[in-house]
């Protein structure tokens, strides 16, 4: 169970030991979420009861499971390069698959809280506070990874994180902390995955993100979990003057996917894209939050957020565009498109406002619905079947925003996943397949 000895049993630095001690405190005095909570409306939460899981168990530091070795291999030769790559297991670093190819890898720190000089200050320097299954990663991740880049360095090709977990393996607790120094730049994708099992499993990941003044940092997120696995993340980005800062995640397994983004500009000129792209199939729940947090004069945001629910399966958007007082000028867009694609699916779209300043230009837009009619129209005057069409829509829906994802090299990648995914979905020649159709 997830108990005070649990946590205090975990291995680490004292000051991560001490720190997981409050994380626990905190944990154990909030109350766990619920639906009627507006930022978790609409989304089964209610449902469960962290007695059904366990923390997991210590694993090797040596080799790792033989399904993430080759996960870690494939996602490299899908990317052509990595300026270093980890694999992660039950949330712990495995030291012996962690490579540097950079040729100035020296120049930025990458790994275990050992390995970083820096990551007592990062870790939490982002996500402050939090509900409590922030505060359960807080008291029960085992070892964060780091990546800290200082001053002026450009780190050539993107850091790989490959977050893996075993059938039996009933939680896991991910943590990742990225530090870009003033006038640097980084490209970070994060995947997780598992081996495939019936069992129900939590995964909880925390990212932090923070771009000094000048920055600009890149980040993906690809979540292929299992279909039997809740995952709850949460990414909390920070940008500086003047900096850049562009986030893409993928949700396109587990029975629940979740995502809550919270992206804040604080510096004047800094600048934030946020994308997000989700596939629901069978009776998947996806669940996208983000707020766009604008702190300093002359920021700017955009969002766009899409996908598709075929069978049944529903999403969740839920998004804020908040401008503080003395932010004038600011500049936010906030856009969600849903694909309806069978009458069992359901898409809510939720988007939100809060304005205390003058000056400003904000504006939010969202649709949901099937496959446009002239769209498909155009196509089958084309001389294409009628069943292929739907198809070829669907697909250039998604293509659309993963061409304009911030890290060139995933998107093959990307487009793999995702057309597999549609292929399982509507057929391998686009028809629906009759469990969808």
């Amino acid at each position: 169970m997830f108990s005070a000895e649990a946590s205090a049993s975990l291995a680490g630095p004292d000051w991560l030991r001490q720190r997981r001690a409050g994380g626990y405190e905190a944990f154990a005095s909030t109350p766990l979420p619920a639906e009627s909570e507006e930022v978790w409306r609409y989304s089964p939460i209610d449902e469960l009861s962290l007695d059904d899981f366990v923390p997991s168990a210590p694993h090797s530091a040596n080799g790792g499971p033989a399904g993430g070795v080759a996960l870690l291999a494939e996602v490299r030769r899908a990317l052509g390069r990595a300026a270093g790559s980890v694999l992660v297991h039950g949330g712990r670093p495995v030291l012996s698959t962690l490579a540097r190819d950079d040729a100035a890898a020296g120049s930025f720190a990458f790994g275990r809280a050992g390995d970083v000089a820096g990551s007592r200050e990062m870790l939490g320097s982002v996500q402050r506070n939090g509900d409590a299954l922030v505060r359960l990663n807080d008291a029960f991740t085992p070892e964060p990874v780091f990546i800290d880049v200082p001053t002026g360095v450009v780190v050539n090709g993107p850091v790989l994180i490959v977050h893996w977990s075993e059938p039996g393996e009933s939680s896991a607790f991910p943590r990742t902390c990225v530090r870009v120094g003033e006038d640097a730049k980084v490209s970070v994708i994060e995947v997780f995955a598992g081996a495939a099992s019936p069992e129900r499993s939590l995964v909880v990941p925390v990212t932090e993100l923070s771009a000094a003044d000048g920055a600009s940092l890149s980040y993906v997120s690809l979540q292929i979990l299992p279909g039997a696995a809740w995952s709850i993340a949460r990414l909390a980005a920070r940008g500086g003057r003047g900096a850049s800062l562009r986030t893409f995640t993928v949700g396109l397994g587990g029975s629940y996917d979740r995502v809550r983004a919270d992206v804040s500009v604080v510096g004047k000129d800094a600048r934030s894209e946020i994308l997000s792209a989700y596939l629901g199939e069978g009776s998947q729940v996806h669940d996208i939050r983000t707020l766009q947090d604008h702190v300093a004069p002359r920021t700017t945001s955009e969002l766009l957020c899409q996908g598709a629910v075929a069978g049944r399966s529903r999403s969740v958007y839920s998004g804020l565009i908040r401008v503080h007082r003395g932010a004038v000028r600011s500049d936010a867009r906030q856009t969600n498109h849903n694909l309806v694609l069978d009458e069992g699916a359901h898409a809510d779209s939720v988007p939100n406002l809060d304005i205390l300043e003058n000056d400003v230009r904000c504006s939010h837009a969202s649709t949901v619905g099937p496959v446009d009619e002239d769209q498909r129209y155009y196509i089958e005057s084309r001389g294409v079947a009628p069943e292929v069409a739907e198809g070829l829509i669907v697909r250039g829906f998604f293509d659309a925003i993963i061409d304009r994802g911030p890290i060139p090299e995933a998107t093959a990648l990307l487009e793999r996943e995702v057309h597999a995914r549609l292929d399982a979905a509507l057929g391998q020649d686009g028809r629906r397949v009759a469990a969808g159709a």
